[in-house]
């Protein structure tokens, strides 16, 4: 009986193999040049749709306590890493745009 591998199957048992022979600076390093050369052969648009698309998918998949923990996250990391007038600049700008929008 011949059993023949199909091409999913022969790429999943390939990355299986360079997973086990490779470590995590090679995965880190084609990923930046893929990043790069994406970078070159397309625009703002690009990201942006990308990003549209992944934020509404995140959306459907994960309810509000997802965004509320991270929210939670950052608010932690940005209050360790700016000061206090960090926060007072944000809080004019705020200010300034709810008053345009109110």
């Amino acid at each position: 009986m011949d059993k023949k591998m199909t091409r999913a199957q022969a790429g999943q048992r390939g990355g299986e193999k360079t997973a086990q022979t490779h470590g995590k600076n090679f995965y880190e390093e084609i990923g930046h040049k893929g990043g790069e050369k994406t970078a070159q052969t397309h625009d703002k648009n690009f990201y942006k749709e990308n990003g549209q698309k992944g934020g509404q998918k995140t959306a459907q998949t994960h309810g509000r306590d997802f965004y509320e923990e991270n929210g939670q996250k950052g608010g932690e990391k940005t209050a360790q890493t700016h000061d206090k007038e960090f926060y007072s600049q944000i809080g004019r700008k705020g200010g300034k745009n709810s008053h345009k929008n109110g």
